[in-house]
C-alpha cells in the first residue's frame, strides 16, 4: 500500500467516495425492484383463506426510482450508503494490504482477478465469504422502511438482525439456498463468461488493444453475454429475495420457520403511510433456490425473475474490455 503514496492513496479514496454518491441510488432502487413481492393472484393464508395480492405493482426499473424518490425522498435513495461504504473501504484495503498495489487485482460483480481459472475462483469465493454480511446488512437497510439513522451502528444491527442472527450470527450464511445463488453466480462468471471474455475481446487498456478487435468476436461475445444474462439474471434476483429473508431459527424451531416473538418493537418509519414495496410473509419463508424460483415463477410469473436484466446486461458489458 505505501508505494501508492499519500497522495495516491488519498485520491483512490476520494474516487472511491464519489463512485459511491453517484451508484447507491442506483443500486438502491434496483434492490428494491428486484425485492418487491407482487403475487399475481390471490393466496392462501395460514388458515386457509384467500387473501387479495398484496405489494405495490411497480412494472420498470424508472417507475420504482420515482416510487421511491416520492414517498422516502432523497434519504430514501441513500439507504444503505453505510454499511456499502464501510465494507467498499475494507474490501479496498485489504486488497491493497495483499495483493501488489503497482498490479491491482480487478475485481467487480461481473469480472474477477486474472489469476487462472483455479486461482479466481478461490478468490472470488473468499471474496463472497467476505462481503456476505456486509451484502446482507446493506441489501436490509435498503428495503427496511425503519428510519436507521448513518451512526447508530447498533441500534442499526438490532433492527436489521433477528435475536438468532445477532446471538449466532454464522446463521447468516446458512440461510436456505443463499450461499447456493451465489456460488451459481459465481461459477458462471469466472468458468465461462471470463474465459470466453479473455478468448474474444482484448483488453482496451492501450492503444494496441484496438487493433486486435473483430466485429466477428464481438457478435459472439455480444451473444455470450446474452447467454449468460438469461441465466444471472434470475440468480440475482433470487439472491436478493435471499438475502432479505430473515433467520429466526431457534431450539424449538427448524431452521427455516420463524420465531412467534422476540423483535417486534415500534420503530420510527418514513412519514408517508405508504410503504414503497410489498416484502414477503416472513411466517412462510423460500425454502432453498430451486423452492424460491419455483415460488417466484408460481406466484408472480416467469418475468419476475428477469427484473432489470438490461441492468445485468450492461454490468457485462462494461466489464468486457478493462
Amino acid at each position: 500500500m505505501a508505494s501508492l503514496g499519500f497522495f495516491g492513496i488519498v485520491f483512490l479514496f476520494v474516487t472511491l467516495a464519489i463512485s459511491l454518491a453517484i451508484v447507491i441510488p442506483f443500486s438502491g432502487v434496483l434492490v428494491r425492484f428486484r425485492a418487491n413481492f407482487n403475487p399475481k393472484g390471490l393466496r392462501l393464508d395460514e388458515e386457509g383463506s384467500t387473501s387479495p395480492p398484496t405489494g405495490p405493482v411497480v412494472k420498470s426499473y424508472l417507475a420504482m426510482f420515482q416510487r421511491v424518490y416520492r414517498i422516502e425522498g432523497w434519504p430514501g435513495l441513500y439507504k444503505g450508503l453505510m454499511p456499502t461504504a464501510l465494507s467498499t473501504f475494507a474490501v479496498t484495503v485489504f486488497v491493497l494490504a495483499v495483493f501488489d498495489p503497482e498490479k491491482p487485482r480487478r475485481h467487480s460483480k461481473y469480472a474477477a482477478p486474472d489469476t487462472g481459472i483455479l486461482g479466481t475462483l478461490v478468490y472470488s469465493i473468499l471474496m463472497l465469504l467476505v462481503s456476505l454480511p456486509a451484502t446482507i446488512l446493506t441489501y436490509r437497510a435498503i428495503t427496511t422502511p425503519v428510519k436507521l439513522g448513518y451512526f447508530n451502528g447498533l441500534r442499526a444491527l438490532r433492527i436489521l438482525l433477528t435475536p438468532t442472527e445477532r446471538r449466532r450470527p454464522w446463521i447468516l450464511y446458512l440461510t436456505p439456498g443463499l450461499m447456493a445463488a451465489e456460488i451459481l453466480h459465481i461459477t458462471v462468471i469466472v468458468l465461462a463468461l471470463g474465459p470466453l471474455r479473455r478468448l474474444l475481446l482484448p483488453s482496451l487498456r492501450d492503444s494496441s488493444g484496438f487493433k486486435e478487435l473483430s466485429a466477428v468476436k464481438v457478435a459472439i461475445y455480444t451473444i455470450v453475454a446474452i447467454a449468460c444474462t438469461a441465466i444471472l439474471t434470475p440468480l440475482e434476483v433470487i439472491t436478493t429475495r435471499l438475502v432479505i429473508q430473515r433467520n429466526h431459527a431457534s431450539a424449538e424451531y427448524n431452521s427455516v420457520q420463524q420465531e412467534v416473538e422476540g423483535d417486534s418493537e415500534t420503530q420510527e418509519e418514513y412519514g408517508n403511510e405508504e410503504e414503497v414495496i410489498g416484502l414477503r410473509e416472513e411466517g412462510d419463508p423460500y425454502l432453498g433456490l430451486v423452492d424460491c424460483a419455483k415460488r417466484i415463477i408460481d406466484e408472480e410469473g416467469l418475468s419476475t425473475l428477469y427484473r432489470a436484466w438490461w441492468l445485468t446486461l450492461f454490468g457485462i458489458w462494461a466489464n468486457a474490455f478493462v
